[in-house]
C-alpha cells in the first residue's frame, strides 16, 4: 500500500493545478489519472480577463502555464455589425490538453503522478483507501474529488446531483481563416447576437498559435435541426444566424471538424463528508457561455490548497467539521454563487422577450458602445498631447525663457 497525505482523483484542470500546489507546498500527494498524455477534449480553450487571470495567478502557477498560451492583447466588440469597442484584452487562447499539459509540467517532488483509474473509496475520519484498477492501494489522509463529470465514484459515496436546469447552453468549436486575405483585421473578437429568435448568444474569435479559434454559444434543444446544419454547413449556418457577423469579419471559411458540446447546471448533494473534498465541475457544473467554470476551479483549487489543506494537516484527523469549513468558506462561496446566477440571468438576457429583458440588452449594447466612444476619445486626447510642438512654438517659448 502507498501512503500519502493527498490523493487526488482526475487529472484535468483541477486536479492537476491542484497537485502543482501542492507539490509546491512540499505536500505528499499522488495524483491520479488514467492519461499519461491527456487526449484532446472540447473544454476550457481560453483564459481570459483580469478577474480571471488574477484568480489563476493564485494557484502560483500561472506565469509558467500562460507561456504555452497566446495572448491577443485586444479583443473588438461588435454587434449589429457595427465595431463598438476595441478594447485592451488579457486573453489566453490555449488548447485544453495543451493547458492541461502546461501545467502538469509545473508538478514538482513529493508530488507524484499514478495513471491508472480509481474504482473503489471507503473514507473515514482518520484515513481513506482507495483501490486502483491495476490493483494498487493508496491510503491517504484527504482524497480529493477532482474527477468533472464523471458520477460513478461520487454515487459509491453517496453523492449526487441536483440537476438546476437540463441542456442549459450548447457549446461549438472550430477554427476560422479569412477568405482571400491572408489574416483577420481583429487580434480578437466578440460578437452578439443580432436578434433572440437564432437563440444564439455570441461568438468569440481568438487565436490559438496561427490560427484563429472560434467559440459560439448558443441556446437550442441538443435535437435541434440546427445542430446537424451547424456540422455540415457551418459558413451558411453562422451567416444565417448572425447575418451582419462579415461586416467585421469578411469572409470566411471553417477549416476544422465543429465540436459541439451540451451544459447542464447541476450542484451536489450529501458532498459534506469526512476525508472526502469535491473541486471544480466535481462539486457543481456551472455554464461555459459565461466562462465562469474556470473562475470556479481555481477559487476552489487556491482556497482549498493554500487555506485550508494545510491547516487540516496540521492535527489529527481529517472529519466532516474541517471538510465544512472548505464549502463554507466566503470567497467559495461567493464565486459559486455568482456564477450559478450569471449563468441564469445570461440565458434570459438572450433568449427572453420580456420588457426588462429588452432593456438588459439595449443597456449592454449602450454601455459597449458608451465604453468605446470614451476610450477612442482618451486615443485622441492622448495622441494630442503626445504630438511634437511645431517650430513656432519651439521659437516662442525660447523668447519667453530668455524673458
Amino acid at each position: 500500500m502507498k501512503y500519502t497525505d493527498i490523493a487526488i482523483i482526475g487529472g484535468g484542470l483541477a486536479g492537476s493545478t491542484a497537485a502543482a500546489m501542492l507539490g509546491r507546498a512540499g505536500i505528499p500527494t499522488v495524483l491520479i489519472d488514467p492519461h499519461r498524455v491527456y487526449p484532446f477534449d472540447f473544454r476550457v480553450e481560453k483564459i481570459s480577463g483580469d478577474e480571471q487571470v488574477g484568480r489563476f495567478y493564485q494557484t502560483g502557477i500561472a506565469d509558467s502555464v500562460l507561456r504555452s498560451a497566446t495572448h491577443d492583447g485586444e479583443n473588438w466588440i461588435a454587434r449589429f455589425g457595427y465595431l463598438l469597442d476595441r478594447k485592451p484584452s488579457r486573453q489566453y487562447g490555449i488548447m485544453y490538453d495543451a493547458l492541461i499539459t502546461a501545467v502538469r509540467a509545473e508538478i514538482p517532488a513529493p508530488a507524484e503522478f499514478v495513471y491508472a483509474k480509481v474504482t473503489d473509496v471507503a473514507t473515514s475520519a482518520e484515513r481513506q483507501k482507495l483501490t486502483l484498477s491495476d490493483g494498487e492501494t493508496i491510503s491517504a489522509r484527504l482524497v480529493i474529488l477532482a474527477n468533472g463529470l464523471s458520477v460513478g465514484l461520487r454515487r459509491n459515496l453517496g453523492i449526487e446531483r441536483r440537476v438546476i436546469s437540463t441542456n442549459h447552453s450548447i457549446s461549438i468549436g472550430f477554427d476560422m481563416a479569412p477568405v482571400g486575405r491572408p489574416a483577420f483585421e481583429f487580434p480578437a473578437l466578440t460578437y452578439f447576437s443580432e436578434r433572440t429568435t437564432e437563440r444564439v448568444a455570441y461568438v468569440t474569435l481568438f487565436p490559438i498559435g496561427k490560427r484563429m479559434r472560434a467559440n459560439l454559444f448558443v441556446y437550442r434543444e441538443v435535437e435541434d435541426p440546427w445542430l446537424r446544419e451547424m456540422r455540415h454547413r457551418p459558413v451558411e449556418t453562422m451567416n444565417a444566424a448572425l447575418p451582419r457577423l462579415r461586416r467585421i469579419t469578411g469572409e470566411y471559411a471553417v477549416t476544422s471538424d465543429v465540436k459541439i458540446r451540451t451544459a447542464d447546471l447541476y450542484v451536489s448533494t450529501g458532498y459534506c463528508q469526512a476525508g472526502v473534498v469535491l473541486v471544480g465541475d466535481a462539486f457543481a457544473a456551472t455554464c461555459p457561455v459565461t466562462g465562469t467554470g474556470t473562475d470556479k476551479v481555481f477559487t476552489d483549487v487556491a482556497q482549498l490548497c493554500n487555506v485550508h489543506i494545510p491547516a487540516w494537516l496540521a492535527t489529527e484527523g481529517m472529519g466532516e467539521d474541517k471538510i465544512a469549513s472548505f464549502y463554507d468558506d466566503p470567497v467559495k462561496r461567493a464565486c459559486d454563487d455568482w456564477s450559478m446566477a450569471k449563468a441564469i440571468s445570461f440565458r434570459k438576457v438572450t433568449v427572453e422577450n420580456g420588457l426588462y429583458w429588452r432593456a438588459q440588452r439595449w443597456a449592454r449594447f449602450l454601455a459597449w458602445f458608451g465604453e468605446g466612444a470614451l476610450r477612442r476619445i482618451r486615443k485622441r486626447i492622448s495622441a494630442g498631447s503626445n504630438r511634437p510642438a511645431h517650430s513656432s512654438s519651439s521659437s516662442s517659448s525660447s523668447s519667453l525663457s530668455s524673458v
